[in-house]
């Protein structure tokens, strides 16, 4: 996350512009290529809203992508590691983005509404993402149309996060989805809502795509049913505590798919795709040498790159890290690179800030913040 002062050339978010012309606006920080309002409430009650509760966010830095043509089934499997051809109506599935020596260029989410396919992709790998794959558009009737700009008929998402996540669509008389990755079309209150229920290991997320001109309306409604107003700081927070990487902070250009340890990325039986050769080699002939992971630690809050050590000797970094203002007591949570030697001992690691030492345990699974 980035000072506003900083991103003069960042574009607010639709609702990041609606909330700044309020009586007491928020302060905006750029976050994921948009700005954004950093806090919308006291840091514990928007915590407290993600882990128990339900909240009500922005995703106005997400950008959908219709992909269109005949050719589109075939081409698009080509370029991303998941399954394309075999996902249901109204299901998606999470991939990466690689060149053709396997290295992660970014990710993105592939959906399927009856025979379309469509792209959700995060603002600030939008630009970059499109033209390397429009790069690889060559013989084939394929076309990338961005949606939401056809027509004027500008949209944009918001977000709603949490246990308590299902009741409060339940009382706005929405349909609710049983399952993760999953997507369903809705008329409500005169919009045609897009619902998309993503992935999640703490909570549930669900992404509302609606018209612009409704966002005030679901705003508030979703209010009134119960969610409370969250920004992108306990957002970010949460998202380090779920163990859900983010491209450019957890997962960078030079990493390989599995190093990240997402194998939920990966479909090993869908047929070529760019970079599946070294994917491919990686699963048959050995492991990778280090994984992403989460940790929990104690100690100060490290920085992006802090070293992690075991018996004095750098074993990973820190990709990522939090502190969460829990009931129970303050937590803080990291994603960090380890490499397979140390993850192996499972030892304590150690870290250092300044003239502070602190500890680090890899988690075995998510951890339980009731």
């Amino acid at each position: 996350m980035t000072e506003s002062v900083t991103a003069a050339n960042t574009q607010s978010t639709h609702l990041a512009a609606l909330l700044a012309a309020s009586a007491k606006p928020p302060r905006l920080i750029e976050y994921r290529g948009a700005m954004t309002p950093q806090e919308l409430d006291a840091p514990e009650t928007e915590i407290a809203a993600l882990a128990t509760g339900a909240a009500e966010h922005d995703l106005g830095w997400l950008r959908r992508v219709a992909v269109r043509g005949e050719d589109r089934f075939r081409w698009l499997s080509g370029m991303v590691t998941n399954t394309v051809n075999d996902l249901e109506p109204n299901a998606g599935a999470w991939n990466l983005v690689l060149n053709a020596q396997g290295r992660i260029q970014g990710d993105l989410t592939v959906w399927r509404e009856g025979e379309n396919l469509e792209l959700v992709i995060a603002a600030d790998q939008y630009d970059r993402l499109l033209k390397h794959l429009d790069h690889f558009i060559i013989m084939d009737d394929v076309e990338l149309v961005p949606l939401g700009e056809e027509l004027g008929a500008e949209e944009t998402a918001l977000g709603l996060t949490g246990p308590q996540a299902d009741a409060v669509l339940r009382r706005m008389g929405l349909p609710v989805l049983a399952e993760p990755m999953t997507a369903t079309r809705v008329e409500w209150n005169g919009l045609n809502l897009r619902m998309l229920r993503g992935y999640g290991t703490l909570a549930t997320h669900y992404e509302l795509w609606t018209p612009v001109a409704g966002i005030t309306r679901l705003w508030r409604t979703l209010s009134t049913a119960g969610a409370s107003p969250v920004g992108c700081a306990a957002l970010e927070a949460f998202r380090i505590a779920e163990g859900i990487p983010s491209y450019g902070v957890d997962m960078l250009e030079r990493d390989l798919p599995q190093e990240t340890s997402q194998m939920r990325t990966l479909h090993f039986n869908k047929g070529c795709y760019l970079g599946q050769e070294i994917v491919e080699r990686i699963r048959s002939r050995g492991n990778v040498h280090r994984h992403l992971r989460g940790l929990e630690l104690t100690g100060p809050v490290p920085a992006s790159g802090t070293e992690l050590l075991l018996d004095g000797a750098a074993v990973g970094h820190v990709t990522s890290a939090a502190e969460l203002k829990l009931t129970a007591g303050n937590r803080i949570f990291a994603l960090g690179m380890i490499r397979s030697e140390a993850e192996a001992r499972n030892d304590a690691l150690t870290y250092t800030v300044g003239t502070a030492t602190g500890t680090a345990r890899i988690l075995v699974g998510p951890p339980n913040l009731i």
